[in-house]
């Protein structure tokens, strides 16, 4: 069954030198990106991190430092991958636990304002765990039939994601062909930042999900605690987290001024 589209959608997975979003970073990124008419275009780029890659990673995706020494940093290449994928939907294999937050924080540590609000995103992985409870190797196998060769580069993780989506759709009749439920399907809690330290409450309020604040109300806390807000902005967080977090006291702000 191939995509119902209303705009592009882009299938991108993520190599890296860890999975520490503050502190590691990408060192292969490839995009598959499928259009309403059914007409696609990839790109992958390999990545200089500016950082050494441990040896324990390397040996999970076969890139080293000196494979990625002479490629040009993701500063170098963060517009050419912004404009592939601006005003696009996103699609990735555990992509929104962690390939979406990793790209948004590459993307703002560059200078690139990364924002998410008119994009919907796809996790393949969370559609196959809430159906089968298998890895990406074994979701090839078990719905297209075939075996995944060259497993954690990412191009062939990304097309293996894309078509095992795809084949998802035909197997399963209650999966309906429409990005928006998929986005809606393959999220597992609401939050309003990607890494999930902030998310929010039945009513739709923020909440914190972490630390002596967990559950109490963003805002709350910082009208109480406003040196809260400080360390936050001070600590190793995300700066996709730090930016939410900014918005909401401004927000706060405002509504006392109006």
């Amino acid at each position: 069954m191939e995509l119902e589209l209303t705009k592009p959608i882009c299938f991108f997975d993520l190599e890296t030198t860890g999975t520490n979003l503050v502190k590691d970073r990408i060192v292969e990124i490839a995009i598959l990106k499928v259009y309403p008419n059914g007409n696609k275009e990839s790109r992958s780029w390999l990545v200089n991190p500016e950082m050494d890659i441990p040896g324990e990673v390397v040996a999970i995706h076969g890139i080293s430092n000196e494979k990625i020494a002479n490629e040009p940093t993701f500063k170098e290449l963060a517009n050419q991958i912004y404009e592939m994928i601006k005003g696009c939907d996103l699609g990735g294999y555990n992509s929104n636990r962690f390939d979406i937050p990793m790209l948004a924080e590459e993307m703002m540590r560059v200078g690139v304002d990364f924002e998410m609000k008119n994009m919907y995103a796809v996790d393949v992985q969370t559609i196959f765990h809430k159906k089968e409870q298998r890895t990406l190797s074994a979701a090839y196998k078990f719905y297209c039939g075939k075996n995944l060769e060259d497993a954690h580069t990412a191009e062939a993780d990304t097309n293996a994601t894309y078509e095992v989506l795809k084949s998802q759709l035909d197997k399963y009749d209650d999966l309906t062909n429409e990005i928006k439920w998929l986005s809606g399907y393959s999220a597992r809690r609401r939050f309003a930042d990607f890494a999930g330290f902030i998310c929010y409450d039945k009513k739709g309020r923020e909440i914190f999900s972490f630390g002596k604040y967990k559950g109490k109300l963003v805002e709350k806390v910082l009208e109480e605690e406003p040196g809260y807000f400080g360390w936050i902005q001070n600590a190793d967080f995300p700066l996709y987290t730090k930016k939410i977090l900014t918005a909401i006291k401004l927000r706060k702000l405002n509504n006392k001024l109006s």
